[in-house]
């Protein structure tokens, strides 16, 4: 169990690494996530991704699970529910004696996968722990094209909130609250947190609540905290409506010119 107890992010890693770089059929391996924009700490899981032939992805994974084997028992496996013709695959494993935290979560992307969530303005620099004959390329965003796709769902969203926005009237009316409360996440926070990224942080506007302490500016997050706390009903009618004023002043202030200017890569992390 001594043994156990020194198990560090780097060894998990190294080990993994050193399991996949001789297999003919994994072409390349890198870490995402926190690393990828050097905000690694005690709370950072382990974000491990591969490009690997396509019929063999399934076999990557019993790999990588005897690597880690190796180091400590596997205490639990969660395998992501994706659809078999999905250009990944995906699992999280909790190795025993090591913290609750340090969650491996491995994903095995097909080579012919036209995305593999590795452009820098959206994913940060990932690091790469080998590039077999420089296989992986990393994709140049195409900024027109991305903030084109960013106008119509803008659209969506205006018109998702004026279609439906009644039905939060309707629930606090009848007295269903919890309803209510719901309606008020879906229709107003959740749109919300998309357009201020759109303003602030636009390449991960899809983002939802991820990164958003990073992603926007301290004094929206703190706006934003006082709106996703609601103490009862009366405080809940109050919050949907100055969310609902913010959510539609953000929307008008949008500047698709400033947004594309944003779209840009962050600096390479230092390591």
């Amino acid at each position: 169990m001594d043994e156990v107890k020194t198990l560090t992010r780097e060894r998990i890693v190294q080990a993994v690494i050193a399991a996949l770089r001789p297999l003919d059929f994994v072409n390349a391996a890198w870490e995402m996530g926190a690393i990828a924009f050097g905000r690694l700490d005690d709370w950072s899981d382990i974000d491990i991704c591969v490009d690997a032939q396509d019929d063999r992805v399934p076999d990557v994974f019993p790999v990588v699970e005897g690597a880690l084997e190796k180091l400590t028992p596997i205490e639990f496996k969660y395998e992501v529910p994706l659809p078999p013709a999905h250009h990944y695959s995906q699992a999280f494993y909790r190795l025993k004696g090591t913290s609750q935290f340090l969650l491996v979560d491995f994903a095995v992307f097909k080579t012919s996968a036209e995305d593999k969530l590795l452009e820098p303005e959206i994913h940060g620099r990932v690091r790469f722990h080998f590039n077999k004959n420089d296989t992986v390329k990393l994709p140049s965003l195409d900024r027109r094209k991305f903030v084109d796709g960013m106008k119509k769902r803008v659209e969506r969203i205006r018109g998702r909130f004026q279609m439906f926005n009644c039905f939060f009237a309707k629930q606090m009316s009848r007295g269903n609250y919890i309803e209510a409360l719901e309606l008020y996440y879906r229709l107003v926070l959740d749109m919300l947190v998309e357009v201020l990224r759109m303003k602030h942080t636009p390449a991960r506007y899809t983002f939802k609540t991820y990164y958003v302490n990073y992603d926007l500016p301290a004094e929206v997050v703190e706006k934003l905290r006082a709106l996703y706390f609601v103490r009862d009903e009366r405080d809940l009618e109050e919050k949907f409506r100055a969310g609902e004023k913010w959510l539609l002043d953000t929307i008008r202030e949008l500047d698709f010119k400033d947004i594309e200017q944003k779209l840009v890569a962050p600096e390479r992390p230092a390591m």
